[in-house]
């Protein structure tokens, strides 16, 4: 009996403690419950809201690029594409599998989309394959059931209507790719780019990317809980990118790459006056479509491997020595320094002997008694050779950094080379030992150490045709507002340059009479309109002391380079040039007859009212 009621004692006990730890859990429970169901709803609600509720940005159709006189070089053309949808997550190779005779996806296509979804941000999405045919859409339209993941969509696409024309100048778009998004988080600009799924990557369409991209727009969605989009909740539309109008002529741009044909170089064509820049040629080019979505490897192995150096834009980058096209500003800086006057003669033996070693001209013969006019208009080496001895290299500096050589000229497109104006201090950081006494005299004839931009030389003839004024250049002539006008943008000067205005007339007067019975006068025969120019000839390699330099035994990407720089009207001028045939020879052979073409085409033709588009 004692065991019975000990027993059931002990029971009682056990279910008390029972109760209570139960009571406790449905206590603790219950406060839980209300925690989040009073206390903490709003803060889950919230969350399970935005869980629901997704904002996609939308991209905004990007801006037009037009020339001078309203030509589309960069437009928006609507296509279809198809896609992975955002937020899918499923085995993409059956779908590839699938796709691949629907849409005729190339090996090509797949490597560019696994790699883009590789790299892919959350709710981008990623195109199979884009600019389909109607009946490539058609076929995908009637199996898109057994396709999940899969749409179609309409879409605007970025075309450069006349292909590989004006490549350089234009640009490219392209994805957004690993190395965009970090620059754009270290400038604080991912929140700009949420959603957008293409860049400017050269070009204009890179350096005003902030104008043409337009603003996002947001698209608010409901999402199940496996990511995929339910339904359309709300729109606010995105703001179209602004349109850009360069102050390029299209025209001349075309006239030009016609006169290279298959010859490496470039082309810079300005008005002196404004700033504007009329021409921007690089040669060769390349097709600014095949970036819009991915270049192919092989394509892109192809453009980086070639000789030709498709890639590099030689208006912007490329660097040549000036060769004689220098003489010019050789010739200001010998009146500015008082190292010569006009009347100054020299005899000029064919050579220039600095101790042991002779430098010698173009002419074997020389020129015999040489002044400054005519050391422009017969282009002796000779002549330059000792006024580079007496300025000396820093003289030399002194007087010819003000046009503007040896530094960026400040152009709106990105990328620009600073070129090389040598000077004992430059040679002493870049190498680390002293200027040498042998290598001044090349540095008068635009050899040695001399290295320049198209863009530069260009800028520095423009300001002898300006009276002295040192132009900023510029390829954007206005930018549309809200109301669809134009307005130009004003030329800025940003120097004037401490040369007299008679020794700037004794140049342009020496380079007017190159054209007349100087080193191009034949190519210049006719013109209705009077030339101030300079022929230039500048080395790729060096012959050994003694040696004759003969053209037709040397490879052909070791020929000399042929310049020529030029302005036109002489005596109102509207149109400075410089032009560099890579390879060419002998400046008046080459790089003269692109310049002719181009002076005709502007002061000609296009002075003709009809002809003004």
């Amino acid at each position: 009996m004692v065991t019975e009621t000990r027993t059931s004692s002990d029971f009682r006990r056990r279910v008390t403690v029972a109760a209570i730890a139960v009571a406790i859990c449905i206590g603790l429970l219950g406060l839980r419950l209300a925690t989040l169901q009073v206390w903490q709803h709003q803060d889950h609600a919230t969350k399970a809201e935005n869980n629901r509720i997704a904002l996609l940005p939308m991209q905004a159709p990007r801006g037009l690029i037009l020339d001078r006189y309203g030509e589309v070089l960069a437009r928006n053309v609507a296509g279809f594409s198809v896609e992975l949808e955002p937020g899918t997550t499923v085995d993409v190779d059956p779908l590839i599998e699938a796709l691949t005779p629907l849409i005729n996806l190339t090996p090509a296509d797949i490597r560019r989309f696994k790699r883009e979804l590789a790299s892919a941000r959350k709710f981008d999405p990623i195109a199979f394959k884009t600019k389909l045919t109607d009946e490539q859409v058609a076929k995908v339209a009637v199996r898109i059931e057994a396709l999940p993941g899969v749409r179609i969509e309409r879409r605007p696409i970025r075309a450069y209507p006349y292909g590989e024309s004006s490549s350089h100048l234009i640009g490219h778009i392209g994805r957004v790719s690993q190395f965009d998004q970090e620059r754009l988080e270290k400038d604080g600009e991912v929140q700009l780019y949420a959603g957008v799924t293409h860049i400017g990557k050269l070009g204009i369409e890179k350096s005003y990317e902030a104008t043409l991209k337009g603003d996002i727009g947001v698209q608010k969605i409901e999402i199940a809980s496996s990511g995929r989009i339910i339904r359309e909740l709300g729109v606010r539309p995105a703001v179209p990118g602004r349109n850009i109008q360069l102050s390029v002529d299209f025209g001349l741009q075309q006239l030009v790459e016609a006169a290279y044909g298959n010859r490496r170089g470039a082309m810079v064509a300005m008005d002196p006056n404004s700033g504007e820049i009329l021409a921007f040629v690089s040669m060769p080019n390349f097709d600014p479509n095949a970036f819009v979505d991915g270049v192919d490897p092989d394509l892109w192995e192809g453009l980086n491997t070639s000789l030709d150096k498709p890639m590099l834009n030689r208006a912007l980058r490329g660097i040549y020595p000036p060769g004689s096209t220098y003489k010019p500003f050789m010739a200001l800086a010998a009146l500015a320094s008082g190292e010569r006057n006009p009347e100054d003669t020299i005899q000029d033996p064919g050579y220039f002997m600095l101790g042991s070693h002779k430098f010698r001209d173009s002419r074997p013969e020389g020129h015999g008694r040489v002044d400054l006019k005519k050391s422009i208009v017969v282009s002796s080496d000779t002549y330059y050779y000792r006024l580079a001895m007496d300025l000396g290299v820093d003289g030399i500096f002194k007087y010819i950094a003000p046009f503007g050589f040896g530094r960026r000229t400040g152009i709106d497109m990105e990328g620009e080379a600073a070129g090389i104006l040598p000077s004992s201090e430059w040679k002493m950081k870049r190498f680390g030992v002293a200027w040498l006494t042998g290598e001044t005299p090349s540095i008068g004839i635009g050899q040695g150490y001399n290295a320049f931009t198209m863009l530069q030389l260009a800028r520095a003839t423009a300001a002898i045709a300006n009276g002295g004024k040192l132009m900023r250049p510029r390829l954007v002539r206005a930018i549309e507002d809200q109301n669809g006008r134009y307005e130009p943008l004003p030329g800025e000067v940003e120097e004037v340059l401490d040369f007299r205005p008679e020794w700037i007339e004794f140049v342009t007067q020496a380079m007017v009479e190159v054209n007349q019975s100087g080193t191009s006068a034949r190519v210049m025969a006719g013109t209705p309109y009077k030339v101030a120019g300079k022929t230039g000839t500048s080395q790729v390699f060096s012959v050994k002391q003694g040696e004759k330099y003969i053209e037709s035994r040397v490879a052909e990407r070791l020929r000399d380079h042929s310049l020529y720089v030029a302005f036109a009207p002489a005596e109102s001028p509207t149109v400075a040039i410089a032009v560099v045939v890579e390879n060419g020879g002998f400046g008046a052979a080459a790089a003269a007859p692109i310049a002719r073409k181009v002076l005709d085409f502007l002061l000609v033709t296009r002075s003709q009212p009809s002809n003004l588009k």
